[in-house]
């Protein structure tokens, strides 16, 4: 029997939002570091000086707006969940199910006259949650740690206190992008000031102050390379339209008929408005238009449905 990895996240319930207000005191020290104790006042300095400050701040304030409000809106957004009394349509039904096979594709505790009502009661692609005791969306799990199905569930990240699901995968993918280019940014900025630790010249400051730039270097480093392999590997799930869960367990399913090409696998997680593509936000037509962007409904390949229904 193959080891669940997502189980070790209901370890982790216990932090709760101490890790919130961990992010939070992460960027407090890095604002201290980069804008309080150097590039802040040398804006004042004068000359190349100042307009090397100049430069850092506003990159530097630009992309801390942008991560922190990609950040709260995946703290803050609910990933998506089941509707109270959802049904699985008839025509989804007939072959076009979500391929991951599986002992969760059964009518669980069903009655034989509810399964008759839904199709055929030897289809064993009906998805039912014996937990939750409801029926599952395609692309929907069960999350151990939230205790509830979440639609397109994604993994449970507990640097957001949240799932990632359906709702709030752009905006976790968004915090990702916006990380990785804050923590450059901060790296790169101090350097100079990490490479003047090991050089015999006198450095500006007092000894609190150094030693906030050299922790928030290292800090930043880190993060930097660590968010980059993450990053790297979300964007190969959206261009192969998808999630962290699906990448595990379809192992043993070769055909993947969600995906549609990357440009429609991009567009059902950030929309078809170019606008808002790098904005934790949706516009009001791309949530009219696109019903995948509500967690319930997806496209599929048109030609494997036909090879299913065969």
């Amino acid at each position: 029997m193959a080891w669940n990895v997502f189980k070790f996240c209901t370890a982790l319930r216990a932090l709760g939002s101490v890790m919130i207000v961990f992010v939070l005191g992460i960027i407090g020290l890095t604002y201290y570091a980069v804008v309080l104790a150097n590039y802040g006042p040398a804006l004042f300095r004068g000359g190349l000086h100042s307009l090397t400050a100049l430069a850092v701040l506003l990159f530097f304030h630009s992309l801390l707006v942008m991560l922190l409000w990609s950040y709260f809106s995946v703290v803050i957004t609910d990933p998506g969940g089941v509707p109270l009394n959802w049904r699985p349509e008839m025509d989804e039904e007939r072959g076009d199910r979500d391929p991951l096979m599986g002992s969760e594709y059964n009518g669980g505790g069903l009655g034989s006259n509810q399964l008759t009502m839904l199709g055929d009661p030897a289809d064993q692609r009906i998805r039912f949650c014996r937990k939750c005791n409801q029926y599952k969306p395609p692309r929907c799990h069960h999350c151990s740690v939230c205790g509830r199905c979440i639609l397109k569930m994604d993994h449970h990240c507990v640097w957001v206190v949240n799932c990632v699901g359906a709702l709030n995968y752009k905006y976790f993918f968004l915090f990702l992008l916006y990380t990785f280019l804050e923590t450059t940014v901060v790296t790169i900025s101090l350097l100079p000031y990490f490479i003047a630790f090991f050089t015999d010249g006198e450095m500006p400051g007092t000894p609190g102050t150094l030693a906030a730039t050299f922790i928030t270097f290292v800090l930043n480093l880190a993060f930097a390379l660590s968010v980059m392999g993450f990053l790297i590997m979300h964007l190969t799930l959206v261009a192969s339209n998808t999630t962290t869960i699906e990448a595990y367990e379809k192992k043993t399913t070769p055909k993947w008929h969600y995906d549609l090409g990357r440009k429609k696998n991009f567009e059902q997680v950030f929309g078809m408005d170019k606008r808002y593509w790098f904005i934790p936000v949706y516009s009001e037509d791309d949530l009219k238009r696109m019903p995948e962007l509500q967690g319930l409904e997806y496209p599929t390949k048109p030609e494997l449905n036909a090879l299913q229904q065969l």
